[in-house]
């Protein structure tokens, strides 16, 4: 019983320190005078996927590498499968031409490297290199894009209206605790995955492709339906890809140049297809009705399901 109740508490500690990491950057970003374009584009999308990044570089440093891919390929499948079929039979999701045009094409792309990379069964140094030169660019590039300022940035603007009084002292202090907990959190998670998968003879792909996955895409889903409650559903989409984005470039890139990742042919042959499977449906979704409402996001739930029943 003591590793199940260690496991849901270090997502507790994860997903907590997450926010109070993002609580004390943004308010040092509004010292600094950046802008809540600039704010949301890098300390909050960074911060959001710091429990996903402090999972896998743990596992990696650990030799449990299964669980650092599979933890970011199965997040990509349930942000968009599950995150966004959820949301789409909530309220309606609306698409717009830049969410195909850019934001999927990027997406897609970044998902065949990925797999391209791990295809001789390790993502190595330099490799980590690449995707993290490649998140670099794909950053400045948003940075110069004229649009980067004119993007409806409310939530990030009551994140910032929260923070902004903060003092100097108390900024440092909130992030340092942030990084702190999810350091506590990753620690917790990782040991007690591993011990559970061991106990139930499960392999630590599956942990990490089901329970840590969800776990650590439990920010996006909680976000994803308290904006489809409130009909705010027009940024879900470009939210999830830029996840997504973020996930392979940054967690996987970062890891990697810390300690090269091995992958499991169980990977190539059976996560990396449903990935690139479901982004492709996605696409397909997409171009209907330019939108993800009640059927398409079932069809997008479905998949889900699906993918779970084969896995399991």
């Amino acid at each position: 019983m003591l590793p199940y109740l260690l496991l849901i508490l270090g997502f507790v500690i994860l997903l907590y320190g997450g926010k109070i990491l993002v609580d004390g950057a943004s308010a040092m970003a509004v010292k600094l005078g950046m802008s809540a374009g600039l704010i949301g584009m890098t300390v909050v999308a960074f911060g959001t996927s710091a429990p996903e990044l402090l999972v896998s570089v743990n596992a990696a440093l650990k030799g449990n590498s299964d669980i650092s891919i599979g933890n970011v390929i199965g997040s990509n499948i349930a942000n968009i499968a599950l995150v966004l079929g959820i949301s789409g039979i909530f309220y309606p999701i609306l698409i717009k031409k830049i969410h195909i045009r850019f934001d999927y094409v990027v997406t897609l792309l970044v998902s065949i490297l990925f797999y391209g990379l791990s295809f001789n069964g390790i993502i190595s140094f330099w490799e980590g290199i690449l995707l993290f030169s490649i998140f670099i660019g794909f950053n400045y590039y948003l940075f110069k894009s004229p649009n980067a300022e004119l993007t409806d940035n409310t939530e990030v603007e009551e994140e910032i209206e929260q923070v902004k009084n903060y003092s100097w002292f108390a900024a440092i202090g909130l992030f340092i605790g942030g990084v702190v907990g999810l350091y506590a959190g990753s620690e917790l998670l990782v040991n007690n995955a591993v011990k559970i998968s061991r106990e139930f003879g499960v392999s630590e792909r599956i942990i990490g492709v089901t329970v840590i996955a969800i776990g650590t895409s439990l920010p996006e889903l909680i976000t994803s339906i308290m904006a489809a409650l409130a009909k705010r559903t027009d940024l879900a989409l470009g939210n999830i890809l830029g996840s997504n984005i973020m996930n392979i470039l940054s967690i996987i890139g970062i890891t990697a140049i810390i300690k090269p990742i091995g992958v499991s042919q169980a990977f190539i042959d059976s996560d990396f297809l449903w990935m690139l499977g479901i982004t492709v449906l996605l696409f397909l979704l997409m171009r209907t009705k330019m939108r993800v409402s009640k059927v398409e996001g079932s069809i997008l739930l479905l998949s889900y399901f699906a993918y779970m029943y084969f896995l399991l």
